[in-house]
């Protein structure tokens, strides 16, 4: 799997102003819309963790795993079987 590597992304990117029209926001929080989105996407599909995410949403690390629900993501992803071995190791 590929990792992501934060130094080469943009922590403002750039949102062409018709886009910015039309969906009635200032590019302020554009920009922390797309940052959320994309590390709630990129920590759904692995290639994130989340303390990583976090830093590319521009949150605590806290806060991005509290908003996950409001994205539909699990904050684990386990099977019934992972869970049930994994807590027979306790």
């Amino acid at each position: 799997m590929d990792r992501i590597d934060l130094n080469m992304l943009t922590p403002n990117p750039h949102i062409p102003e018709d886009a910015l029209k039309a969906v009635q926001v200032d590019p302020q929080a554009a920009a922390a819309d797309v940052r959320i989105e994309a590390a709630m996407k990129l920590f759904e599909l692995g290639r994130l963790s989340s303390g990583c995410a976090a830093l590319l949403a521009v949150v605590s690390r806290v806060e991005f795993l509290d908003r996950l629900a409001e994205f539909g993501v699990n904050a684990f992803d386990m099977t019934e079987e992972e869970l049930a071995s994994d807590c027979g190791n306790v």
